[in-house]
């Protein structure tokens, strides 16, 4: 005879209206969004983007169903423990969730129709960073989330972190928002492989930058027109922790032309580094996917998860770590990679157009000067 499993008196229709209707904090801590937010993306999720409610089960209990995963990076058993259903039930609604969530991230994860023209704000009402980066329109970086890979073929997915990842690139913009993201690569693959391979694509979405217009990039990728690097060199200082590591403040403090470019520079690119840092904190998940999940699945949840972290901040402008990581000094615990090295190919070389380079080494140098000369 068959013994019914989940049989507790709480239904998890039950459980989601204590959550949304008890104090506020409860549905930030289980979910990780607001309550009005929470609200919000239910209407949008089942107006806009394809979501139909089932008889047994509603938008809301679905959604909880696929945030409560996410944020704590929970198994299936769990969540049948929590809402009190099948593991097929929970599966079935996780993945027609995902489903709705990576159509909305077609209309999130992209800038906005004007990111080519004007200044952002950001810089602006920035003395720090106006005039010099006015041309500025964001960030690149490429971060690594670990995979959950079959044994026979991890070796590809192995890279510097020594366990299988993923390697993410992604843009943001200075409201530490995703306009880009490209998952999917092998944690292997080096971040200038992808960069290059994915500027190169004349079928995607990547937004390209135009004119004058350029992002930040770190010391790992070319200095070429549309993609502002750092100086490099044996004795040239760029990341933050380079300044911090000083024992007096003379020490600590940039020296030169370049070294100064570099000081700023990397104040105003940290912004992907604080977007990713409030993005991880958020998904328990990110940390370590389940190994039921396939690759493509993995891969749809870090476009979803990064389209629901576009969606707060949209929708709540205090959201508590968005609040956080919007100082400058706040520390994502992001390694610096050490793959950021100086560039090797030559930024000369075959495989870069050498007008293009001599043109992005010269706005460097002009900013440089610039910066140098009214250094404080």
């Amino acid at each position: 005879m068959r013994i019914p499993c989940r049989t507790s008196a709480r239904s998890g229709a039950m459980f989601i209206r204590e959550v949304l209707e008890g104090h506020p904090i409860r549905c930030y801590q289980d979910f990780r969004l607001h309550k009005e937010v929470f609200i919000s993306l239910c209407e949008d999720l089942k107006c806009h983007y394809g979501f139909v409610e089932s008889r047994e089960l509603s938008i809301e209990e679905s959604l909880g169903i696929f945030l409560m995963t996410l944020a704590h990076g929970v198994g299936n058993r769990l969540v049948q423990e929590t809402f009190n259903h099948s593991g097929e039930t929970i599966h079935r609604h996780f993945h027609i969730i995902l489903r709705a969530v990576c159509r909305l991230s077609k209309d999130l994860i992209r800038p906005n129709n004007s990111y080519n023209e004007g200044c952002p704000s950001y810089i602006r009402h920035n003395s720090r960073y106006w005039p010099y980066f006015k041309n500025c329109i964001g960030a690149i970086d490429g971060t690594h989330v670990k995979a959950s890979v079959r044994e026979g073929e991890q070796t590809k997915w192995i890279g510097r972190k020594g366990y299988p990842t993923q390697n993410v690139l992604a843009v943001c913009d200075f409201n530490m928002c995703f306009t880009y993201v490209l998952a999917g690569w092998e944690g292997s693959a080096h971040d200038t492989r992808i960069f290059t391979d994915t500027i190169r694509r004349q079928d995607g979405n990547f937004p390209h930058p135009s004119g004058d217009k350029y992002y930040l990039v770190d010391a790992g990728y070319p200095n070429s027109r549309g993609y502002l690097a750092p100086y490099k060199g044996t004795h040239i200082r760029y990341h933050f922790q380079d300044f911090r590591r000083g024992k007096t403040r003379g020490a600590r403090t940039p020296k030169g032309t370049e070294e100064r470019f570099n000081y700023i520079h990397s104040s105003l690119r940290n912004v992907i580094e604080r977007t990713f840092g409030v993005w991880k904190a958020r998904w328990s998940i990110l940390k370590d996917m389940h190994v039921n999940y396939t690759i493509a699945t993995q891969i749809d949840i870090i476009v979803a998860s990064m389209a629901i972290h576009n969606y707060i901040r949209m929708k709540h402008s205090q959201d508590d770590a968005f609040l956080v990581a919007q100082n400058e000094a706040y520390d994502p615990h992001e390694e610096v990679d050490p793959q950021d090295v100086p560039f090797t190919q030559g930024e000369g070389s075959s495989s870069q157009r050498s007008e293009d380079v001599v043109h992005m080494n010269a706005i460097r140098n002009i900013i440089a000067n610039a910066i140098n000369a009214n250094f404080r």
